[in-house]
């Protein structure tokens, strides 16, 4: 006797305030990015120096009269990593008693216990007075945070979740998702770089472009030099992978992965051209801190992509004969 094929139901979908929220924390997320962009741009680590109090005072009660010079930037940043903070307790327990999906659920524990060391390394980071290497860590984590939450935002659109399966392809099933992914990769790396070149004050090592030194490849006979180098040669190894995830996403013949690359690469021209108009403005403020938020920007709208085309892909195997017709699982993706 042949038993029934069973068929797997979609569990219902995550509410679209869930989802909203994600977003919302998400782009707090960025705006945090770009404060804490401000704070390093204008030097202005140290302007208070206590934590987590300060000046002695409780930091949300500290007059706002006093909020001169750097004390603006560094303490307007302090107010904001605690918003985030907030946002991401209420998100992680959101999603430990409403989302299904037991991955789901983890990455709210893991950017719960992000944005946890984040805040302890931003203490760090004044306590200990800037050292290069917490410094470093601390910005580096803030992109795997906001990371985190650009993925939680994604997974939980009702639209990426709906469908008979409930989790994506592997990324070795899929090209355009595996190309989106390797870029991703390749964004983090350069990011790591970019921010040792940042807190060893290494922007302008290098004072001319598109030359170095009036060279194509400059002496590198010091260390600022040779990272400040390596930043601008990952800016093209970038703008390849780039170029591949734009590639793929034509062939697989999916308009909005097309379009959605399309953005990727607008994205990369525009921080290829603010990196060169850092060094030309000799490090302006405005310049840099666009600078930083838009590889932020470019990191989250990749991982979105990658995500995206996993959910298209399974889309578009997520259908199941049944008796000669043919049952097709709706997923979210970029139609």
């Amino acid at each position: 006797m042949v038993e029934p094929r069973r068929i797997r139901r979609a569990a219902p979908p995550p509410s679209i305030g869930l989802h909203r929220f994600a977003v919302f924390t998400a782009g707090m997320t960025l705006c945090l990015i770009v404060a804490g962009g401000l704070v390093t741009s204008t030097e202005s680590g140290l302007s208070v120096p206590d934590w987590p109090t300060t000046y002695g005072s409780n930091m949300f009660t500290f007059p706002i009269s006093r909020w001169v010079g750097g004390i603006r930037f560094e303490h307007t940043h302090r107010l904001i990593a605690a918003a985030v903070g907030l946002l991401t307790v209420v998100l992680a327990i959101w999603l430990a008693r409403r989302e299904p999906r037991r991955w789901v659920r983890r990455l709210g524990y893991a950017a719960l216990a992000a944005v946890c060391a984040q805040g302890l390394l931003g203490g760090l980071t004044v306590l200990l007075l800037l050292p290069t290497a917490v410094s470093v860590a601390h910005a580096f984590l803030a992109q795997t945070f906001f990371c985190l939450t650009v993925a939680i935002a994604v997974v939980t659109a009702p639209r990426w979740k709906e469908g008979i399966s409930d989790r994506p392809r592997p990324l070795a099933q899929n090209a355009v998702a595996r190309t989106a992914g390797l870029t991703a990769v390749a964004l983090f790396l350069q990011l790591l770089v970019g921010a040792v070149m940042r807190h060893t004050k290494a922007g302008l090592a290098i004072p001319d472009f598109p030359l170095a030194f009036g060279r194509i490849v400059p002496p590198l006979t010091s260390f600022p030099v040779a990272i400040h180098f390596l930043h601008r040669v990952g800016s093209l190894v970038i703008a390849g992978f780039v170029f591949a995830c734009v590639r793929a996403a034509r062939r697989s013949r999916r308009p909005g992965l097309a379009k959605a690359s399309a953005w990727l690469a607008v994205l990369t021209a525009c921080q290829i051209a603010l990196g060169a108009a850092t060094v030309l403005t000799e490090k302006s403020v405005a310049v840099t801190t666009a600078h930083v938020a838009a590889g932020a920007l470019l990191l989250g709208s990749t991982l979105a992509f990658c995500l995206s085309a996993l959910a298209a892909e399974r889309r578009r195997n997520n259908v199941v004969p049944i008796r000669g017709a043919a049952m097709t699982g709706r997923v979210a993706g970029w139609k």
